[in-house]
């Protein structure tokens, strides 16, 4: 058993990876702020003995002890990230350097959530660890994009320099239960819609690509990357089954049936047009890759969903309004 942090804990993401956690055995320290999350996505992991939750902020020092750390503590949707994006920057830089100085008093192995969108708008797919990326770094995603290039770079330099023990997963489109309605990302957009009977949003002409893994198989990815030796660098996570948003979107339209039609709006400004990582690395190093079929996913998701937004007419009719936005 091993004391493990997790940053962020609490959100998306988090709580898939502090569930999984406990499952084996460990004990978990959840930190987060709640800017982007809920305490409703830990209440059943706080019922655990072993589950610890801890309100913090990642921009202060962190005074905890722990034997691993994952740091996946950011705002990740566009509409989340860009509504403050210096917050969004000094959580990136900041959160970087303090969970860094953690380890390194503790000595205990760091592993930083990167993302895909490192590459930016990519002139090459897939997208190898190799590839340095085609980032606007000064446009509306950029406190998200380059925050977390500069975050890689700290994370690495605190390596060479000082010798923490660090790991980096860059991680693709990822969806699944626990994500928010309202978040703005692809697949919960189009569900909550669905579900709700409205117009389905795709921006764009819908040809763009994602490569959406389901997050149970992107945990374990996670873990792979955390207890493996030898790692040469940053390591994609995701799916390499790249599909059309406008596909994706016809797809949850036919799972969840009725009247919902299809809406086109423009596509906004630096929105990447292909997303697909090449995942050699990760099958060479990790002997992992994603197992879950996209139906399949996506059913768990929507079943999520039709919960959620059952327990939200009850007694949340604000909730209904932030997922039509």
């Amino acid at each position: 058993m091993s004391k493990i942090l997790v940053t962020g804990g609490s959100g998306f993401l988090g709580t898939h990876l502090c569930g999984y956690l406990l499952r084996r055995g460990h004990e978990v320290i959840c930190l987060d702020n709640f800017s982007t999350s809920s305490r409703d996505n830990v209440a059943e992991l706080q019922r655990h003995s072993l589950f610890h939750l801890v309100v913090g902020d990642v921009r202060s020092a962190i005074r905890l002890e722990a034997d691993q750390i994952y740091h996946l503590a950011c705002p990740a949707s566009p509409p989340k990230y860009q509504a403050d994006p210096v917050f969004t920057m000094e959580t990136s830089v900041l959160g970087a350097i303090n969970v860094l100085e953690m380890a390194r008093r503790t000595g205990a192995r760091v592993l930083m959530a990167s993302t895909s969108e490192i590459y930016g708008e990519p002139t090459v797919s897939p997208q190898a660890e190799t590839y340095r990326g085609n980032v606007n770094c000064w446009g509306p995603r950029a406190c998200y994009d380059e925050g977390k290039r500069s975050a890689e770079a700290l994370f690495f330099d605190y390596h060479h320099q000082y010798g923490v023990d660090v790991r980096v997963a860059r991680i693709f489109n990822t969806y699944g239960p626990h994500m928010a309605p309202g978040d703005g990302r692809v697949v919960s957009n189009l569900i909550v819609q669905a579900l709700r009977g409205q117009r389905m949003t795709v921006y764009g002409d819908g040809r763009q690509t994602r490569s959406l893994c389901y997050a149970d198989d992107l945990v374990l990815g996670l873990a792979a990357l955390m207890n493996s030796r030898e790692v040469p660098g940053p390591i994609n996570l995701g799916n390499d089954h790249e599909t059309s948003v406008g596909d994706v979107a016809k797809t949850i339209r036919q799972l969840v049936g009725g009247p919902s039609q299809i809406h086109f709006m423009p596509l906004p400004q630096d929105d990447p047009t292909h997303r697909r990582p090449d995942l050699t690395l990760a099958r060479r190093h990790l002997d992992w890759e994603p197992r879950t079929p996209l139906v399949e996913g996506l059913l768990k998701t929507i079943r999520h969903f039709e919960e959620a937004l059952d327990i939200a007419r009850g007694d949340a009719s604000g909730f209904i309004a932030e997922a039509a936005e």
